[in-house]
């Protein structure tokens, strides 16, 4: 039995469809077809059933579909683990993170962490903050750092750091000792507000600024990356993590404006594992030295 039988198979049992499997799997569909007929000799079982150029499962090619793909899978893991021990890997360690620090502070921790531990094959999965907590919980991921505190029992937050937010603009003409006064009311009833780029506080921000401004135009960019490329080509504004545009407010590129209509809340950032072993500590460690203040 070949590996390549497998692979046409479990295609072809999803698709129910000779064609468009040769085409996913680049290659000609009698290929396709001698591939089913040599598994199913081989296995002495009809796994497909044939009629009027249609193809369905049989009871017996169901039940083998989940055994294939368990096969093929493990198979795949093996391979890849084998390739990673060939780089002198010895240890795999996944870390899931938000989009939020994923541009910010992660990229300044990577560099000291993968020199301290050239053991380790470190594999980084953005996920949204809102499945964090399911896939440390599943043991899909080794850690994770999310915009949200866990809800469950089982694992216990670290906070990384608090962040303050910060009313942000788009970059004018003057520089910050001449410029004319910024009046805040006026700044929101004349431009777009990007909102929901984070899981926390947008409801209770929004609630109180309506009764200050009633009417503020708002527009939902659930990506905080987009909402500071928006605000530079001077399409809205948005209140954004100071972490999040420390760099673009050091380069002029975008600007802060000092908000008076009421204080202005933090959001913390966490960092999530069932458990605090060796490597899980030294990453929040370095997260920890880095945060801009």
């Amino acid at each position: 039995m070949e590996v390549q039988w497998l692979r046409t198979f479990v295609d072809a049992a999803e698709t129910l469809n000779f064609r468009k499997t040769s085409e996913r799997l680049l290659m000609s569909q009698p290929s396709v077809t001698v591939h089913i007929r040599l598994l199913e000799e081989n296995l002495g079982l009809l796994l497909f059933k044939r009629s009027h150029n249609r193809v369905s499962l049989t009871e017996e090619g169901r039940h083998f579909k989940e055994k294939a793909e368990n096969v093929l899978k493990q198979l795949d893991g093996s391979v890849e683990e084998l390739h990673a021990f060939a780089q002198g890997y010895r240890k795999k360690w996944t870390l899931a993170i938000s989009p939020l620090m994923a541009e910010t502070v992660l990229p300044y921790v990577l560099r000291s962490f993968t020199e301290q531990h050239p053991e380790v094959e470190l594999v980084i999965r953005v996920e949204e903050s809102e499945a964090i907590e399911d896939l440390v919980e599943a043991e899909e991921v080794s850690a994770g750092i999310s915009a949200l505190p866990p809800i469950g029992r089982t694992i216990e937050p670290f906070v990384v750091y608090e962040d303050p937010l910060l009313f942000i603009l788009p970059r004018d003409a003057y520089d910050d000792e001449t410029g004319p006064a910024i009046s805040i009311e006026e700044t929101l009833r004349k431009s777009i507000l990007f909102t929901h780029h984070h899981p926390v506080f947008w409801e209770e921000l929004l609630e109180k600024l309506r009764l200050h401004i009633p009417g503020v135009r708002t527009m939902k960019v659930t990506q905080a990356h987009i909402v500071k490329r928006f605000i530079q080509e001077g399409l809205g504004i948005s209140f954004l993590p100071k972490s999040m545009v420390r760099r673009e407010l050091v380069e002029g590129r975008l600007m802060e404006a000092h908000f008076d209509l009421f204080p202005l809340p933090t959001v913390s950032t966490y960092f999530l594992a069932k458990q605090m072993g060796a490597l899980e500590q030294d990453f929040l460690k370095r997260i920890q030295s880095v945060y801009f203040t």
